[in-house]
């Protein structure tokens, strides 16, 4: 097999379909460590490019609406809560990875555009909730009908079949991977 790069007729090990990039990579690997097993990197450096991809695509169907990706993941959260779409903004950290602090700082702008408000806690007199407001909703609505749109067009390609194998597949090597992970 050729190993020039952006020749159409490269045809990949795995399926005798066309080669990409990650062939490209693997097999200089192979000729250059020939004493390496670099099969994990069929799978893992396309999901780290498809990874890249949907960066990509999430910023350009945000940005659609106005909203960065860190805006869309706090409103996501409230709206995945459900009716009356607040949450505590510890819940809030846990649902978006980020810290306290910063939650702090992102609330605050989200309330500057009108998307959340603040509001006490019923349940604890020294608490606060989260609240997205009907402009918070409407414009995470159609942000996350945007997005859903374009990731449908990145996985429209795929065979029905390998549809539905993908998330099975993918699911178990993130449910398995945090075992492997290097401290």
């Amino acid at each position: 097999m050729s190993m020039r790069r952006g020749r159409s007729e490269d045809l990949s090990p795995l399926e005798g379909s066309p080669g990409d990039d990650v062939d490209r990579l693997v097999a200089a690997w192979q000729r250059e460590r020939p004493d390496l097993d670099v099969e994990p990197l069929h799978v893992l450096s396309r999901i780290a490019r498809i990874a890249k991809q949907h960066a990509r695509i999430r910023t350009a169907a945000f940005a659609e609406h106005d909203l960065d990706a860190w805006e869309f993941d706090v409103l996501a959260a409230l709206r995945r809560a459900g009716d009356p779409y607040e949450l505590s903004p510890g819940q809030l950290v846990a649902e978006t990875l980020v810290t306290s602090g910063t939650m702090t700082t992102r609330v605050d702008r989200l309330i500057d555009r009108g998307f959340v408000e603040r509001r006490p806690d019923p349940r604890d007199r020294r608490g606060v909730l989260v609240r997205l407001t009907t402009s918070g909703r409407d414009v995470v609505d159609g942000a996350m009908g945007t997005l859903l749109d374009h990731e449908h067009a990145l996985v429209a390609t795929l065979d029905p079949g390998d549809r539905a194998a993908l998330p099975r597949v993918l699911r178990r090597l993130l449910t398995t991977s945090s075992d492997h992970l290097i401290s």
